[in-house]
């Protein structure tokens, strides 16, 4: 299942030129992860458990920059690749554009307190 989160592009967001900054779409799809999967049961699992989720590895190709103003559409799916690891696909499209303007794969842990890795299944149940 595709999960969409809106994002608007604030000045802040962006450079001298009005473009959007390199990293702040890695903060967009941060935000997306964090709205598919619940920030209160994440807040949750942290403070009763102390148990998290960390990037292993994130891969972005930037295609179209997006610039102050602009409306996006964060678009997340989930897969797993092992019981350890997921791998989330997360392209941001422009409002009405017809291909994405990024497009990025994350791939994510989970860990406890002491960064030993946990099942995911045994933790929280990822959108299929």
């Amino acid at each position: 299942m595709e999960h969409h989160f809106p994002v608007r592009v604030y000045y802040e967001d962006t450079d001298h030129s009005g473009v959007v900054y390199y990293a702040n779409y890695l903060k967009y799809m941060e935000r997306a992860r964090e709205d598919v999967l619940g920030i209160d049961v994440l807040i949750k699992l942290w403070k009763e458990q102390q148990i998290g989720f960390a990037v292993y590895s994130v891969n972005v190709k930037y295609t179209d920059a997006a610039v102050f103003g602009d409306q996006l559409d964060v678009r997340t799916t989930f897969k797993m690749d092992s019981p350890y690891r997921a791998i989330i696909n997360q392209d941001i499209w422009k409002k009405e554009a017809t291909k994405a303007s990024i497009k990025g794969v994350v791939e994510l842990i989970c860990i406890d307190k002491n960064n030993r890795l946990l099942a995911f299944d045994d933790v929280i149940q990822l959108p299929k």
